[in-house]
């Protein structure tokens, strides 16, 4: 059973920074395209940026420049690191797979941006 969990989320001041983790048990990870989500309040979850099994990154237009998507096989784990942040950032940040036609999603963690 494949499960994702993710971490790394918080209260930040526009313009700093957060790193984002999520960490990928009971599949073999390195096979996986894996993504981030965000779901703002009152608006429809929304594609992050997404990384292949090949380490080929791809980035919603809102986030180029300022996030970077990584993942590190050896420890199953996909990063989103969010520099530059803006109060338009603040969401429920979800880790996401889909493989066998199935979509797995860790719980979501909460990411705010405010002064």
């Amino acid at each position: 059973q494949v499960q994702l969990v993710e971490s790394g989320g918080g209260l930040v001041q526009p313009g700093g920074s957060l790193r984002l983790s999520c960490v990928v048990s009971g599949g073999i990870f390195s096979i996986y395209t894996m993504g981030w989500f965000r779901r703002a309040p009152g608006k429809q979850r929304e594609l992050v940026a997404g990384i292949t099994s090949g380490g080929s990154t791809n980035y919603a237009e809102p986030v180029k420049g300022r996030f970077t998507i990584s993942r590190d096989n050896a420890k199953n784990t996909v990063y989103l690191q969010m520099n530059s942040l803006k109060p338009e950032d603040t969401a429920v940040y979800y880790c996401h797979l889909a493989y066998t036609r199935t979509d797995y999603w860790g719980q979501g963690t909460q990411v705010t941006v405010s002064s």
